[in-house]
């Protein structure tokens, strides 16, 4: 199968052509592929938001090419089309949220595709209910906690269906039981609806879900590869500015306090594991 997303040799500068231009990426190569989770991670300034507004054509390459489904963002043209495939969730909900009451938010979508009412019902009631907002559905988001408005903000993507959710971000204002809430519904529209998840995040201990994981660094992609031999390369991850999981920084206090554990613990179930068969 194809890939969903092809990004070749792209760059990309900001104000380009001015004394003030500032080279956000260079020469950036990735493929997405369908049904996959992946995280992409780096320090503040490192590219990953640029990279990712690249997917549905909220920005066009410098130089490069960007496909979605074979459709160049760089065509005027295919944007609606694109926009249809990958949806954005960004770091602040409250951007995204226009409504005054949840149901209508997440319907605003659909209706901006010209769909039936009939079709928009079926849609709004469909993305309520996988993530479980239906005793939310009549409240204004206004008296919602944020990670309840950021449930919301990506029920409004999902109504529109898309092959592939980007989320920028989303977790980075809320607290940990925010967190936990937004990434456990990520996490089951990848595995139980199919949905093609791109994460950015800083957070290490969100990044350990995905089936590989992305690091980028001054514009470029630094290491890639599935999350357990990511956190093998203590010494680079450390030098990009990266935290290990709590989980990974636990398994190596108890290596060094002599207990025999894996080099490749990121989970905390794998350390309750390994303690119990030792014991």
């Amino acid at each position: 199968m194809n890939p969903l997303i092809e990004v070749r040799d792209l760059s990309y500068t900001y104000r380009a052509g001015t004394s003030g231009g500032v080279k956000a990426l260079s020469r950036v190569n990735l493929e997405v592929k369908h049904g996959e989770f992946l995280a992409i991670t780096g320090q503040n300034g490192s590219g990953k938001s640029t990279l990712a507004r690249h997917f549905n054509g909220l920005l066009t390459p410098s130089e490069g090419e960007v496909l979605v489904e074979g459709l160049s963002v760089a065509e005027r043209a295919n944007i609606p089309a694109i926009r249809r495939l990958v949806g954005m969730v960004f770091q602040n909900p409250d951007n995204q949220l226009i409504s005054s009451v949840v149901e209508e938010d997440v319907a605003f979508g659909p209706e901006n595709l010209g769909l039936s009412p009939f079709e928009i019902r079926q849609r709004v009631d469909q993305a309520i209910k996988i993530l479980k907002l239906e005793n939310l559905r009549f409240e204004s988001p206004n008296y919602l906690s944020e990670g309840q408005k950021q449930l919301v903000a990506i029920a409004g993507v999902l109504a529109m269906k898309p092959s592939c959710i980007v989320l920028d971000e989303p977790t980075a204002h809320l607290d940990p039981r925010g967190r936990r809430e937004v990434l456990e519904n990520i996490r089951r529209l990848n595995r139980e609806e199919g949905i093609t998840i791109i994460l950015l995040t800083h957070f290490m201990d969100e990044a350990i879900h995905c089936d590989r994981m992305i690091v980028m660094n001054r514009g470029k992609v630094e290491m890639e590869g599935p999350p357990a031999g990511m956190f093998r390369q203590r010494d680079q991850i450390l030098s990009l500015g990266l935290n290990f999981p709590v989980a990974a920084q636990l398994a190596e206090g108890l290596r060094l306090r002599g207990i025999d554990l894996p080099d490749d613990i990121i989970h905390p179930e794998e350390i309750i594991n390994c303690l119990c068969r030792l014991k």
